[in-house]
């Protein structure tokens, strides 16, 4: 892709790719006034205009593919629910040059230090308030602003560290913001991903187009956190609202980018006026905390009692001076709409200059002079909530135009409620080429833009991400109307340095010893090893029925009503090919993999979606016997290569050592419950062959033991031989080697009550003998294992 300026830039205009028109009166990002491709975008242009569509589609294809398999998502909200929905991507990305972008910086720059300064003086001296620069009602009555938080200054010194902008090029070609993001700005995360995907659809171009990267503007944010803290041993970490937000992808993301504890409000607790973590080491401190919660939910004593999701006693910590929180508590006053009618006037008077980078429109209709203006001309205004915040666009608290009401209407409603309402400029936004079923048309187009403090001043991401219109028209913008996003690639003249999120060569090098694990991290690791083993074992079992009922008919009939009580105990029918009960196990697994999402390597996290969408497709159309025994023999390879994924690539974090816990001894209760029920006496022909089908040891019983198929055969092998990996005894002795590297389980001279209870009964199943593991002391072996579980509960998850 040839830049401004850049090598190889063609001379003589390029006319637009073939099918795009360029739509009249609206600035097109891509074409000029002339009608031709603008300097910038020809190297693009060309590709675009060289590709069939079929080729415009595997680009996109690429792309989708990519984001499939990282698990990129949004969360879109319905009537009562909400779903998980695949990342909108246009594959096309959104050209900025450098000396656009290098006239629009300084402008993002000096907003975010207004807001900086304008915050600091409403939770300090109030001064705007005082002088009349702002209207009291719109501080006093403002939800977002937090009185429990005014008087109390930042550790750090600043208030605001991470900042968004959503701006638009207006009809003039400049710029203009359209809404201020300083509650917990979201997106930077799926810029990222939105580099990547799209970076696969056009790798040439990306490679040589001289654009630059997005890893520095983190490092540099990162390495600012890390110096954030006073406490070599306190940590970052990144405060999430949890896996039903519709962001949550991006704060598991961004956590695991940056290598900081991703952890919910319930994760952490105040001590003496510091927040800590809750670790299965206990309390570790957190001197530096990103919130990605709303303010208002952080704290129920002393901001919202109904929160189910924040922290007790957070703002007394804040108070106390023992943490840096980014961004500070009420920062979410910053994004009344209504206050976008007052920072130009209130610009020259917290920082010395007028604003470079002007805002959309907006009048506050609490005035009379106002509230007058609208009424004499009220075309092309849309009226919205005062309160409300985001972009016209995003239609949050929006009451439609002024216009389509009629004017006494209109004017009763001004004089009733004026105050509460604000008028915006209705926007005209340029566009830009993106992929609509496979042509390339133009469309309406916003800007995400994002800035962090570093070293005390502000950084802009040379980047950021696109919000594409569904529609010629801008209301269709928001995601959650069909929206899409496109990366926003900014194109240097010259070659880009190349860098990543490592260190320079000339740093140190320093091996960074992991932080202890949180509580409620280690608790879904347990439960997802119990529920990824469970439902192996489910398939196992439900395989071995189908098999017999498609090689033996009614023969197998007496076998299978004996064994109705094991399969009742799994919560899996056998009449079905792929039951619910099944389902239910791997739905619980999947859902508790994405309650741990920042620890959950990409592979793994796509092995187990795959699987259950797998077995879902199954369910639709699988029928019981051969059918249903070839589909959950398909299904145990794919769980098998979730098991080689976990085994082999996971570092043996302590998460690794809870995990593993948890399919040891899932798969030692099911073992002995299997056993207690198949090597029972009472059961027919054909019990003990079963089980030895459902412990993987076939094979191994035939080299093992040159008589038929006995119960002491079946318990020896099964229960008690270590060498077997099914066996019950080689998970208690995998137990035993993972409870004793976790944290407090052995002294100088004594041993936990959780390693000594499970060292008993490894010990005796060294010591037993097949008769002696009768049904009852079968049963009972489970019993202690469940115990012992609980145990483990009380230790380290409560």
């Amino acid at each position: 892709m040839a830049g401004e300026g850049t090598e190889g830039m063609e001379e003589t205009r390029v006319p637009a790719p073939r099918g795009y028109v360029r739509q009249p009166g609206i600035p097109d990002e891509m074409i000029g006034p002339d009608g031709t491709v603008r300097p910038l975008w020809r190297g693009l242009a060309a590709a675009l205009a060289r590709a069939s569509s079929h080729e415009m589609e595997l680009r996109r294809a690429r792309a989708d593919q990519y984001l499939r398999d990282s698990g990129v998502f949004y969360r879109q909200y319905g009537a009562g629910s909400s779903d998980e929905r695949p990342w909108p991507l246009s594959p096309v990305p959104v050209l900025v040059g450098q000396e656009d972008w290098d006239r629009l910086t300084p402008g993002l720059i000096q907003r975010a230090e207004l807001l900086e300064r304008l915050m600091a003086d409403l939770y300090g001296p109030n001064r705007m308030v005082a002088g009349g620069h702002l209207p009291p009602e719109l501080v006093a009555a403002n939800p977002e602003w937090l009185r429990p938080m005014v008087g109390v200054a930042p550790r750090s010194g600043h208030y605001l560290h991470f900042l968004a902008f959503e701006i638009g090029r207006g009809p003039d070609g400049n710029w203009w913001v359209l809404a201020d993001r300083a509650q917990a700005p979201s997106g930077a995360g799926y810029a990222l991903e939105n580099r990547v995907a799209t970076s696969r659809a056009f790798s040439e171009l990306y490679s040589t187009g001289n654009i630059h990267r997005l890893a520095g503007f983190f490092r540099d944010f990162r390495n600012s956190l890390l110096q954030a803290g006073e406490d070599n041993e306190s940590r970052v970490v990144i405060l999430t609202p949890g896996p039903m937000n519709e962001t949550y992808y991006e704060h598991a993301y961004i956590a695991r980018y940056l290598g900081f504890t991703l952890v919910q409000g319930e994760d952490l607790t105040v001590i003496d006026g510091r927040v800590h973590v809750r670790t299965v080491s206990g309390p570790r401190p957190a001197e530096v905390l990103w919130r990605r919660l709303d303010s208002t939910y952080a704290d129920p004593v002393e901001l919202d009692p109904a929160s189910q999701i924040g922290t007790p006693g957070l703002v007394s910590a804040l108070r106390a001076g023992g943490m840096t929180m980014i961004n500070s508590l009420g920062s979410g006053v910053l994004e009344t709409r209504a206050l976008m009618a007052f920072l130009p006037r209130l610009a020259p008077i917290l920082t010395g200059k007028p604003l470079i980078l002007p805002n959309i429109a907006t009048w506050w209709l609490g005035g009379a002079a106002e509230r007058a203006a609208l009424l004499a001309d009220p075309a092309n205004r849309v009226l919205s909530r005062a309160m409300a915040t985001g972009a016209p666009f995003d239609h949050q608290g929006e009451l439609g135009l002024a216009a389509a009401l009629p004017p006494g209407l209109l004017a009763e409603r001004l004089a009733a409620t004026g105050p509460r309402l604000v008028a915006q400029e209705v926007v005209q936004l340029s566009t830009t080429p993106t992929l609509v079923e496979g042509r390339l048309l133009p469309r309406p187009m916003t800007m995400r833009v994002f800035l962090a403090r570093v070293q005390g001043e502000w950084r802009v991401m040379p980047g950021g991400f696109a919000r594409i219109g569904a529609s010629p028209d801008p209301a269709a913008i928001a995601m959650q109307r069909g929206g899409s996003t496109a990366d926003v690639w900014v194109v240097s003249p010259g070659p880009v340095p190349e860098v990543s999120l490592s260190a320079p060569a000339s740093v140190p090098y320093r091996r960074v010893t992991p932080g202890a694990l949180p509580a409620r991290a280690a608790d879904n690791l347990f439960w997802l090893g119990r529920y990824v083993e469970r439902t192996e074992a489910s398939v196992r079992l439900l395989r071995a029925c189908h098999v017999r009922l498609a090689e033996s008919g009614a023969t197998a009939r007496p076998l299978l009503r004996a064994i109705r009580p094991l399969l009742d105990f799994n919560g899996v029918d056998p009449d079905k090919g792929i039951p619910p009960g099944l389902l239910n196990t791997l739905s619980a697994a999947f859902a508790t993999a994405g309650r741990v999402r920042d620890r959950f390597s990409p592979d793994a996290w796509s092995a187990l979606a795959d699987i259950d969408k797998t077995a879902r497709r199954m369910a639709a159309r699988v029928t019981p016997g051969d059918d249903a025994a070839r589909a959950l023999s398909a299904l145990l390879r794919k769980l098998a290569g979730i098991s080689g994924l976990v085994n082999e690539n996971m570092y043996r974090f302590m998460g690794w050592r809870f995990l593993s816990l948890g399919r040891q001894l899932e798969r030692a209760m099911g073992m002995t419950a299997g056993l207690a029920h198949l090597a029972d006496p009472a059961m027919p022909e054909g019990a003990l062959d079963m089980a030895v089908e459902l412990g993987d040891s076939v094979m191994t019983h035939r080299r093992r033991f040159a008589v038929s198929t006995s119960r002491d055969t079946v318990v020896d092998l099964l229960a008690l031989d270590g060498a077997n990996p099914r066996s019950v005894r080689h998970q208690v002795d995998g137990m035993v080697e993972q409870v004793a590297h976790l944290p407090g389980t052995q002294g100088e001279s004594t041993i936990s009550p959780l390693l000594a209870q499970v060292r008993q009964i490894q010990l005796e199943l060294e010591a037993g003998r097949p008769e002696a593991l009768t049904t009852n002391a079968l049963w009972l072996i489970r019993s202690r294992l469940a115990t012992w579980s609980d145990h483990l509960t009380g230790t380290y998850f409560r």
